[in-house]
């Protein structure tokens, strides 16, 4: 559809050339009512194949013959290229209702609502673990592409850096990871997952659903944007650390501010929950080998216990929190593992220990690394034994924790209350749940926040990583309207 208000024609025109057009236009004019001016901030749903007044996607960053992403293309030919269409008139200078009720009200359309549970449902059959989400990717691009949507592909080894908007600073990141659980579901449903053993249990389907439906959002209102939005779909949240490989990868190139979103079972559908500081624990794991030297029960002088080492260093290890720690800087300190000989008759010549740590803070994170791995190899040394720790750094299994920056906080709750209703927002306390967003967060300026997904109604009440685990469908179009509101309203006021 033409914008008849906004179309200049040429002030000498060739008649023979221009007779054919003029005809159609003045036509146009006739037919439509005077009355059915349309407002930039009600923007119309144009078809992929007729985005007159859109921005054109660059293809060179991605050759859709080449599946495997082999293709050498550099990152600084493929930089956030993007070809301008014809310009539009300017809408939402400032933020106002209006503003936050254009954005709701694409998300609220009926063929956009059906679309997004498309999308998550077809995730959602076929769940891919971490590293492996190469059809969840392949789908994610086939989507991008029908939007005109530039992007990058692989970082991470499935990974997906998009962008839409100007080309141009500021450059304002959302994110969601794509990777499923190793479970096998429960929910009996029309689209349970078709692949056994596998199961998006934790919302990530969901996730990517939302920013995928903020793409769309975002594509139609492009004109309006005041520099451009970066659409991160990583692989490997779950104990894969994929934001790191992401990072190193170039997925925050020009970034200054990223934001995500979490599903929720604790909160009604559609609130948001978020807060400032530290929202998430940082996460690690130890595993710990105590050698002694093996001798029979019945001659324990004659052996280095390494039994009574560790049960010594079990007892210990809970000092650090009760005893070192600020009652007031929560940190666990948990041993969830103890293994010995399994002979009743022989003390063993090697005990395993291991166990996992939680902080809310960098430094007492850190800390804590540091004083197990004292009290294990000091206490053993008071038994006669030796002792190894091992963090499991090279796995990549260390998670810091999620420090939400005060400013970008303060964004999401402003957003989340213009769009939704201030009732419709909540700050909620800590959890020592871990989130590898932790990683984006020690980059740049960032806030992760929730999204409720509890309806008793229907069942979804069940915790993530529970093989029970479903969600309300009505938050996607809530989530999309989030993301692409936080992003939109970002570059326009905090560029």
């Amino acid at each position: 559809m033409v914008l008849l208000s906004h179309t200049q024609l040429p002030s000498q025109m060739n008649t023979r050339k221009y007779s054919f057009s003029t005809a159609i236009l003045l036509l146009l004019y006739v037919l439509i009512p005077r009355d059915s001016a349309v407002s930039l901030a009600q923007p119309i749903s144009f078809s992929s194949s007729a985005y007159d007044g859109a921005f054109i996607a660059d293809r060179r960053c991605y050759d859709p013959e080449d599946d495997e992403g082999t293709s050498s293309m550099s990152s600084a030919t493929c930089k956030n290229q993007t070809r301008r269409g014809t310009a539009v008139a300017e809408d939402c200078l400032v933020w106002s209702k209006e503003c936050s009720e254009a954005v709701l009200s694409i998300a609220r359309r009926p063929e956009m609502g059906e679309w997004l549970r498309r999308v998550r449902r077809r995730i959602h059959e076929n769940p891919e673990l971490a590293f492996e989400e190469y059809e969840t990717s392949r789908l994610i691009r086939e989507e991008l592409d029908l939007m005109q949507v530039s992007y990058r592909y692989p970082l991470a080894k499935t990974g997906i850096r998009a962008w839409i908007g100007t080309g141009l600073p500021p450059f304002v990141a959302i994110r969601a990871d794509m990777d499923a659980l190793p479970i096998q579901e429960a929910v009996e449903w029309e689209y349970k997952s078709k692949v056994a053993g596998k199961m998006h249990a934790c919302g990530h389907d969901v996730h990517v659903a939302m920013l995928m439906g903020a793409a769309k959002i975002l594509k139609t209102r492009e004109h309006l944007l005041k520099g451009t939005v970066i659409l991160i779909f990583q692989p490997a949240e779950e104990a894969g650390n994929g934001a790191k490989r992401m990072i190193q990868d170039g997925a925050l190139e020009d970034v200054e501010a990223i934001f995500a979103v979490h599903v929720s079972h604790e909160h009604p559908t559609g609130i948001i929950g978020s807060r400032p500081g530290p929202l998430l624990a940082g996460c690690g794991f130890f595993r710990a080998v105590i050698s002694g030297k093996e001798a029979s029960a019945y001659n324990p002088h004659r052996s280095v216990d390494p039994v009574l080492a560790a049960s010594a260093i079990v007892t210990s290890l809970q000092g650090i929190v009760s005893r070192e720690a600020n009652p007031l800087d929560s940190q666990v300190v948990s041993v969830t593992s103890f293994n010995g000989g399994d002979n009743l008759d022989m003390i063993p010549d090697t005990v395993v220990l291991g166990g996992t740590f939680r902080a809310y803070s960098n430094a007492s994170f850190y800390q804590l690394i540091e004083r197990i791995e004292q009290v294990i190899v000091e206490q053993a040394s008071v038994y006669r034994c030796s002792a190894e720790v091992d963090f499991f750094e090279k796995e990549l299994n260390i998670y810091p924790p999620t420090v939400n920056d005060d400013r970008m906080y303060e964004h999401v709750k402003k957003v989340s209350m213009d769009l939704l209703g201030a009732s419709n927002f909540r700050e909620v306390p800590p959890m020592m749940g871990a989130e590898d967003f932790s990683f984006y967060t020690q980059v740049v300026p960032a806030a992760f926040f929730y999204i409720g997904i509890r309806n008793e109604t229907l069942g979804s009440t069940h915790t993530g990583h529970s093989p029970y685990f479903m969600i309300d469908e009505d938050v996607l179009p809530i989530g999309a309207a989030t993301h692409a509101a936080i992003a939109e309203r970002y570059l326009l006021e905090q560029g």
